[in-house]
């Protein structure tokens, strides 16, 4: 498909629009021309028209009939542009040429008359004279011919067509010089784009010198960069995390199987070898497993399934799961707030995602800890919130407890304490919210660490 030019598309508006300007003030001027030169030519003809008028009415006799006939024949030039006629029933009393087509004029004052021979028409004016003394009434006709006029219209008509072309033509040639000066700045900008270098991310384009258009643009285009080279270095650490939790049971792997395989070995012994690979396997497929399930969540997939179930009754579900493990801590959770919330939920990922935030506070907390579920409803989401006592934590640690593999310090970075073990724990609760139509918050205050949830209220 062939690429159109900005500067060739504004050449072709500035032309379009001088042309269809010059086209409307030529049609306005041609119009003030025809009505201007009708209107002279009405002037003319009522003058004389009234001069021979005066003439004739104080003609009464034959006799001086032909001091009138004198004066018509002065007053008609040799090219016949004008021309006069005298109606009678007295033969004595008429004067011009052309008489049969003159005796088929109307009794109009004013119209246009094609005479033979001519390629113009002549425009006309007449006048009745009463009778004086032995002249009978008379009627006067004065014509003109329209081909001066015609010739005058012409000759306005064609220059005005070549100035307007040529006017066109200029413009063009200046809304082009005018498209070439004012794309300059945005020529830079391509070539400033076009030197961008992937191994230079923090590079961005210069807009201070920049028209406003074009500022907005480049301010735009560098905060797309900015998001990709922040895109682009969480990709590098997470796959260093990525690399870093791999490698580890990886290398257990090896080397327990090395180890076993370096001398004979009784069944029980290799039995033992293997419980201790299956283990680490075991946690190979968790993070594989949890690293598809982001995957897809980042790629923009929904909840699916959605019921409306009782949250406080899902979270209890969730919390008999944990029996165990609360008696051996001695810890207890308690269920507060809007215990009769009702939510659209997907239970199998939202017990998911309480259950990530038990084991992160059970974990996190001295045994014996009272750890409380809060529910809340608001206009547009029901929040769950849970919070256990432990050691306070930094508030710029707490914008990105929810990122994958991020852990606050070592003392939170228990190896197998977080419940997948792997540092994406809350970065699925992130993403269970984020399927559900919610957000995520931490908080950090009066000895109680909260984290929190929302999923998104479905309108009435």
């Amino acid at each position: 498909m062939k690429r159109s030019s900005i500067t060739a598309r504004l050449v072709l508006m500035f032309a379009a629009a001088a042309f269809a300007a010059f086209a409307l003030i030529g049609a306005a001027l041609q119009g003030v021309l025809l009505r201007e030169l009708e209107r002279h030519q009405y002037e003319e003809l009522d003058t004389t028209l009234k001069s021979l008028q005066f003439w004739i009415q104080a003609i009464g006799t034959p006799e001086r009939w032909p001091r009138v006939q004198a004066r018509m024949d002065a007053l008609t030039p040799e090219d016949g542009s004008t021309r006069f006629w005298v109606l009678s029933d007295d033969p004595r009393f008429q004067y011009g040429k052309g008489m049969a087509e003159i005796d088929a004029l109307t009794r109009e004052a004013s119209r246009s008359l094609l005479l033979p021979g001519e390629e113009k028409p002549y425009r006309t004016l007449s006048v009745h004279i009463d009778p004086f003394e032995q002249r009978p009434a008379v009627r006067l006709i004065v014509g003109k011919n329209t081909e001066p006029y015609a010739r005058t219209r012409r000759t306005f008509l064609t220059a005005l067509m070549t100035l307007g072309l040529g006017a066109v033509l200029v413009v063009a040639l200046a809304g082009y010089w005018i498209a070439r000066v004012g794309l300059r700045p945005l020529d830079r900008l391509s070539k400033e784009a076009q030197a961008l270098r992937p191994k230079m991310r923090s590079q961005r384009l210069r807009s201070d010198a920049l028209p406003v258009e074009l500022s907005a643009l480049a301010e735009a285009f560098n905060g797309a960069l900015a998001r990709l080279e922040e895109a682009y270095g969480q990709l590098e650490a997470f796959n260093a995390d990525v690399a870093h939790e791999l490698r580890t049971p990886l290398a257990n792997l090896i080397g327990s199987t090395q180890v076993a395989l370096s001398r004979q070995r009784s069944a029980p012994q290799f039995e033992e070898v293997l419980q201790a690979n299956l283990e680490d396997l075991e946690r190979l497929r968790s993070i594989v497993n949890d690293m598809l399930f982001l995957a897809r969540a980042d790629r923009g997939e929904a909840a699916t399934g959605l019921v409306l179930a009782p949250v406080a009754q899902e979270v209890r579900k969730t919390i008999e799961f944990f029996e165990f493990v609360l008696d051996e801590t001695g810890a207890t959770v308690e269920i507060e707030g809007d215990v009769q919330a009702q939510a659209q939920l997907e239970t199998a990922l939202f017990r998911r995602a309480i259950s990530n935030l038990l084991q992160n506070a059970i974990e996190h907390s001295a045994p014996g800890a009272r750890i409380a579920v809060r529910l809340r409803e608001e206009p547009a989401a029901t929040w769950i919130a849970v919070s256990n006592p432990g050691e306070p934590i930094a508030q710029a640690h707490l914008q990105h407890l929810f990122d994958r593999f991020y852990r606050v310090d070592a003392a939170r970075n228990n190896d197998g304490g977080e419940h997948h073990g792997h540092g994406l724990g809350l970065a699925i609760v992130k993403a269970v919210a984020s399927m559900h139509g919610g957000q995520v918050g931490a908080s950090s205050a009066n000895g109680m660490n909260t984290f929190e949830f929302s999923v998104a209220r479905q309108p009435d």
